[in-house]
């Protein structure tokens, strides 16, 4: 009876990977948005820039753009991501 309470009770390491993915998933929005919104900014930059530099600030831009896209699909997903293999796990 004594270590049906100890053994239901979270560990350390479990509040830490709880606490941990609580706040990624709250950052997680606000980077995608900041990539989106400056790899936009950047290319839109990049028409300012001579032509020899200027397609390093598109492909930089671009880069962002795509980079904020794939935060925001795994930040939309990691709750789908994180049941499914919670129930492999089991």
């Amino acid at each position: 009876m004594l270590f049906d309470k100890v053994i239901d009770m979270p560990t350390g390491l479990e509040t830490l990977a709880n606490n941990i993915s609580t706040f990624l998933l709250g950052i997680a929005p606000v980077i995608s948005l900041i990539l989106i919104v400056m790899g936009g900014i950047t290319y839109g930059l990049s028409y300012t820039q001579t032509p020899d530099s200027r397609g390093k600030w598109q492909n930089t831009g671009i880069s962002m753009i795509v980079g904020g896209a794939i935060v925001g699909a795994i930040a939309g997903a990691a709750t789908l991501i994180q049941e499914t293999s919670a129930g492999l796990l089991t």
